[in-house]
């Protein structure tokens, strides 16, 4: 079956079809230009690519953070309006769980995928053996998520734009436990999206377009000064 997977969540834009366990088209931007003009020529770009008119996929699988705010809204509007569109089942995928497929399908031990957040915090979760989550997804501090990856006493890779980014203080606070991936691999794939949709509609885990909910961790900008008022 051919899935179409929609990454949004981060500053990446990346669109990706899938045909069973062979990914047939994939791009990928991480520029500064928004979602909202990058998506929906690259969600074109990959159908081409692959060959395939919208008629031939069989479900659509989002990136449903958590992650930017912004690009969370857009991602999730052109995924539920494709779905609506063209009457395809879709499945939201967690963005952190979609960053480190990229890497325990090499068979790591630990893997904690960590994406940037505002505030100065971040977004984590620890995954091992075949992308089973064995701590959160959460938002956390860099500190503080070092002080709980030393807990672990293990070895831990991580990836994403998070882990480049406050590398010294991981470095700083796990010493030689703590790996870090190539650049390539520390960022989120639609093709990532794409394979995991296909394990879960497979499995029969597809729904409406309306179940595609974003998953925020905390609340934005413009709710948390609502609420002080």
């Amino acid at each position: 079956m051919y899935v179409l997977g929609i990454e949004a969540a981060t500053s990446v834009a990346s669109a990706a079809v899938a045909l069973d366990d062979l990914l047939v088209a994939e791009r990928t931007v991480n520029n500064k230009r928004t979602h909202s003009v990058n998506l929906l020529p690259m969600i074109k770009g990959v159908l081409d690519e692959a060959g395939i008119e919208h008629v031939q996929l069989e479900g659509i699988a989002a990136s449903v953070g958590p992650g930017s705010f912004t690009g969370l809204r857009i991602g999730l509007a052109t995924a539920r309006t494709l779905a609506q569109a063209w009457e395809l089942p879709v499945v939201g995928i967690g963005t952190l769980e979609a960053l480190a497929c990229l890497y325990q399908a090499r068979g790591a031990g630990l893997t904690c995928p960590v994406i940037t957040a505002r505030k100065n915090e971040v977004y984590a979760a620890v995954y091992e053996n075949g992308l089973q989550c064995v701590a959160g997804p959460v938002a956390i501090s860099p500190v503080g998520l070092a002080l709980e990856l030393k807990k672990l006493g293990k070895p831990v890779t991580l990836l994403g734009d998070g882990a480049l980014t406050h590398r010294k203080i991981f470095q700083e606070y796990l010493a030689e436990e703590a790996l870090f991936t190539p650049g390539g691999l520390c960022l989120p794939r639609g093709a990532s999206v794409a394979s995991l949709g296909l394990s879960r509609f497979k499995a029969g885990r597809g729904g409406n377009y309306s179940s595609l909910k974003p998953l925020y961790l905390r609340l934005s900008e413009a709710e948390s000064k609502w609420l002080q008022k």
